[in-house]
C-alpha cells in the first residue's frame, strides 16, 4: 500500500504560489480503529486479540493521567505527545493566569533515527552528513491517485 495523492492547483490569486501545482494527499474516508490495530498486532505477536485490545483501550486513560499531570509521554517507536495552548495576552503580570488559557491540544513529536546519508574529511577527521528521519514515516511510499475522495473540484485537480 501506499500514500495516495491527487494533484491540485493553488487557485488564490494573492498567493505567491499562484498557478502552481501541488500533490495534495488523500484519505480513506474510514478510520482504522482499535480493533483493527489488535488484529494486525495479534498477526505479529504471540499475544491475544483480547489482551491487546485491553491494552490499547487503556492507553488513552493514561495518557490522559500522564499530560494531565503535566509529563510527557513517549511511546518507543511511536513518539512523544504533549499538552500544548494558547491563551490571551494580557498587559500586567497578574493578569497572566489559568484563566487566559483559551486552547487545549495534544501535541505529537514523531520519533526520529538519524541516517547517515555520506561522510567526507575534514581536518583529518571523519564528519558524517546525516538526516533526521521521521521513524513512523521513512519507509511511506507515495502514489498518484484518481480516486477522489477529498471531493476537490476537476479543475483544481489539475485534470
Amino acid at each position: 500500500m501506499s500514500q495516495k495523492y491527487i494533484k491540485t492547483k493553488n487557485n488564490n490569486t494573492k498567493s505567491p504560489a499562484y498557478g502552481k501545482y501541488y500533490a495534495k494527499a488523500v484519505y480513506d474516508e474510514k478510520f482504522v480503529e482499535t480493533d483493527d490495530i489488535a488484529d494486525f498486532i495479534q498477526t505479529q505477536a504471540t499475544l491475544k486479540r483480547s489482551d491487546i485490545k485491553a491494552a490499547l483501550d487503556e492507553l488513552g486513560s493514561a495518557l490522559k493521567h500522564f499530560l494531565g499531570m503535566g509529563q510527557k509521554v513517549r511511546l518507543k517507536g511511536i513518539g512523544i505527545f504533549k499538552v500544548g495552548f494558547s491563551s490571551i495576552g494580557v498587559t500586567k503580570l497578574e493578569d497572566c493566569t489559568a484563566a487566559t488559557i483559551t486552547t487545549r491540544r495534544v501535541l505529537f513529536s514523531p520519533e526520529k533515527e538519524r541516517i547517515v546519508v555520506g561522510s567526507t574529511i575534514k581536518d583529518g577527521k571523519i564528519i558524517q552528513e546525516y538526516v533526521n528521519a521521521k521513524t513512523l514515516v521513512k519507509d511511506v511510499a507515495f502514489e498518484e491517485t484518481h480516486d477522489n475522495a477529498m471531493n476537490v473540484p476537476a479543475e483544481q485537480s489539475g485534470d
